[in-house]
């Protein structure tokens, strides 16, 4: 996958959810910045992620991110890499340890734009975040990486009770929910 690739699926990504729809667009317009891929481009950049779900869809393995004290996907920053899909499964398997991860299918799952706050040495900026479904044995032991503070399969009903409000990881948990009936 390169830029070219990415544009044309972003060109073509359609989604019935309108907080995703209204940044496709701008996904799609920074496709054409060469310093897209990364984090120094101070406005924004592409990130990628990886919604790790197990093989029977009943849950999905979170990390609480040790900078921004939330509980996340799995992902980070392309660093010039515009293979977003190699992003992603490179830090699922990085930020897991999982050698058992797979990609459901080489197509975007989900977009997402969200704000990244000021911290010392790094102005606020935005992450377009890429994200893509994988899956992986549950029962493979599971190594956190120190971007982490917990790492944790996560039964789909319990993700809220874990998570809080995050329409994000919501919406992620929805569309696997319904792709269920489809596979």
């Amino acid at each position: 996958m390169d830029r070219i690739t990415l544009r044309n699926q972003l060109e073509i990504y359609r989604t019935p959810y309108e907080e995703e729809s209204a940044f496709i667009s701008d996904f799609v317009e920074l496709t054409d910045d060469p310093t897209a891929y990364k984090r120094e481009r101070l406005d924004g950049h592409f990130t990628a992620s990886a919604w790790v779900v197990n093989h029977e869809r009943t849950h999905t393995l979170l990390t609480l991110h040790r900078k921004l004290g939330r509980w996340l996907q799995l992902g980070g920053h392309a660093d010039g890499n515009e293979n977003l899909m190699e992003v992603a499964l490179q830090e699922a398997r990085e930020e897991s340890g999982l050698t058992s991860l797979s990609m459901v299918d080489s197509t975007i799952f989900d977009i997402d734009k969200h704000i990244i706050p000021e911290r010392p040495h790094v102005q606020q900026h935005f992450h377009f975040d890429v994200r893509y479904l994988l899956e992986a044995e549950i029962n493979e032991p599971l190594q956190m990486s120190n971007e982490s503070i917990s790492l944790a399969w996560i039964a789909f009903d319990s993700v809220v009770d874990m998570i809080g409000y995050n329409p994000s990881i919501l919406r992620m948990l929805e569309k696997t929910s319904k792709s269920e009936i489809l596979l």
